[in-house]
């Protein structure tokens, strides 16, 4: 995931102190102007150095892919985080230049006048960090949010698992893959987004369990979520709807219906109806009338998980890319 080798972002007092410290400890193996000479050649690459290297540790977002583009626009803002970013970069341009210009008035000889300018350029740099003190923080929480997004890989084959809570949603991504998720019987017992995995025939698929996503209608979704959904048109290759006939779930089958429909028409994706929880309703159309198997079980009714997520991947119907042959 492109997001989770950010660097720690630090403070523009730790900068400061670190920069300084450098700083003082150059001089002490120097004399007079030639001391302070050094004190501010340190200071003003350990900042700017440092400042350049936040900028550069995040990647380029026109080149991101859409999928992750919408989810960190829809968390941290892109927008208001290249301005931070642009911020950061200016006053490493700008510590930079200070460096330079505060060494270019250094008088010969006169160490007291030259502890004076040093000092004054100290100061302009403490300035100049102060100023982008709010883009450091701001940074470092998009930096914090950004690490735990999910890892979908967008040119895998992805099925997006849909449905309100309550119908077995995690559940069957557990048991078709190998993600170990929470699941009980109550609604939005997830909070993120989930991802499970399996391999059929050297090809990796992705199952992607989206609650507090898609799993209420588009007019209950909160802005960040709308956006979260969006971005899951980029990667959703087929999409199995969780319906819960019995309305054990809590919610009526007129509503799940209606979320349906709303899904349906959000991603441009391929889909297939699952009736869940097939041992207690069947009353609906459906691909397929599914039964999780638990271990209080002694029969189940209907298909299992296994049979459902092969019917998915035959539909999607995935050819594996082998290395170009003369």
């Amino acid at each position: 995931m492109i997001f989770e080798d950010l660097q720690t972002t630090p403070t523009a007092p730790e900068l400061l102190d670190t920069a300084f410290s450098r700083a003082a400890r150059a001089g002490r193996s120097k004399h007079g102007v030639e001391a302070q000479q050094s004190m501010l050649q340190t200071a003003s690459n350990v900042l700017s150095d440092n400042l350049e290297y936040v900028v550069r540790d995040w990647p380029d977002f026109e080149t991101v892919d859409p999928f992750y583009y919408e989810l960190a626009d829809a968390l941290v803002g892109v927008d208001d985080l290249r301005q931070h970013l642009s911020e950061v970069s200016w006053a490493g341009h700008k510590t930079h230049e200070l460096g330079r210009e505060y060494i270019g008035r250094l008088p010969k000889g006169d160490a007291d006048a030259a502890r004076k300018i040093r000092k004054q350029g100290f100061a302009r740099m403490g300035s100049v960090l102060n100023e982008v003190a709010e883009d450091l923080e701001a940074i470092s929480e998009a930096r914090d949010t950004l690490k735990t997004l999910p890892d979908i890989d967008p040119d895998a084959p992805t099925i997006v698992v849909a449905g309100y809570p309550n119908v077995g949603k995690t559940a069957f991504v557990n048991a078709v893959t190998r993600a170990h998720n929470e699941t009980a019987a109550y609604p939005f017992t997830t909070t993120g987004i989930n991802v499970g995995h399996l391999e059929r025939d050297h090809i990796t698929y992705q199952v992607v369990d989206t609650p507090g996503l898609l799993d209420r209608p588009t007019e209950e979704r909160n802005e960040i979520e709308s956006q979260a959904t969006s971005a899951l048109s980029h990667v959703a290759d087929l999409v199995l709807y969780f319906f819960d006939p019995s309305e054990t779930c809590g919610y009526q089958l007129t509503a799940q219906e209606s979320l349906r429909a709303d899904i349906e028409a959000t991603l441009d994706a391929p889909m297939l109806i699952v009736c869940s929880k097939a041992d207690v309703s069947q009353e609906i159309e459906a691909d397929f009338y599914m039964t999780i198997p638990s271990e209080t079980e002694t029969e189940v009714v209907g298909d299992t998980p296994d049979v459902v997520i092969e019917a998915a991947i035959e539909t999607l119907d995935v050819e594996i890319e082998l290395p170009f042959e003369e």
